[in-house]
């Protein structure tokens, strides 16, 4: 088994583990856009995976809140449960400008609209966990490996897995019907391998900035609710 996953990962995890491509943003950012949330590309959540096995000298550093040795998965996936990696999120996230959160215990109206809408989005996450979970007991229940590089292929090889199956399946009961017609790129994905460390520091502190995220919330709640009486209109 060990060397199926080693293979699976080498053969196929360029293509089912890559970061998206222009065509794929596209696509994303055309449901996001139908689901109300302009350049949403996918939810953020993670999973824990029991180490039964784990070294006793590692099972304080990886204790999970159950107290046992978990292995955690931070995952991201879309809407029709294609595992990427990184954008909605649940409140253990830090607030960047990239990630939207949700509303704790809104008030008015358009939070509470808000809120639902955030949450049934960021539910595709923890969709797609429960159904790696569903095809692949391996994950389901405790690991019964000892090492760690192990435990990564065993994982990475499900994801593919699963990534294989989602697209072979991707257009059959798609409840977004025109999600597959999404337009022509119009994005220019520019990677500059010698991009000064200047506009990386520049760049990373304006993602943590907490007042972008504040107001990419509020604009996103005026959005929602405007999108709201317009339809009941």
């Amino acid at each position: 088994m060990k060397r199926f996953c080693r293979a699976i990962v080498e053969v196929f995890g360029e293509r089912y583990l890559r970061s998206p491509t222009p065509n794929d943003v596209a696509r994303l950012l055309h449901i996001g856009e139908q689901r109300g949330f302009t350049g949403m590309l996918g939810s953020l959540d993670c999973m824990h995976w029991k180490w039964k096995n784990c070294p006793t000298a590692w099972a304080g550093q990886y204790a999970g809140r159950s107290g046992s040795p978990t292995i955690i998965l931070e995952a991201v996936a879309d809407y029709d449960l294609w595992i990427w990696h990184a954008y909605f999120a649940d409140g253990i996230y830090p607030k960047w400008s990239t990630i939207v959160q949700t509303i704790r215990d809104p008030h008015s109206q358009q939070k509470k609209y808000f809120a639902m809408k955030q949450e049934s989005c960021r539910k595709d996450v923890e969709r797609a966990f429960g159904v790696l979970q569903s095809r692949f007991a391996i994950i389901a229940g405790p690991s019964r490996f000892w090492r760690k590089e192990v435990l990564h292929d065993i994982m990475t090889t499900c994801i593919i897995l699963h990534n294989m199956i989602i697209e072979d399946e991707r257009d059959l009961n798609a409840p977004i019907q025109d999600a597959v017609e999404a337009p022509t790129p119009t994005i220019e994905m520019v990677i500059d391998e010698n991009l000064r460390f200047e506009q990386f520091l520049a760049r990373h502190k304006k993602i943590k900035d907490k007042n972008v995220h504040f107001e990419l919330r509020n604009a996103l709640i005026e959005h929602l609710w405007e999108q709201r009486n317009n339809f009941e209109n």
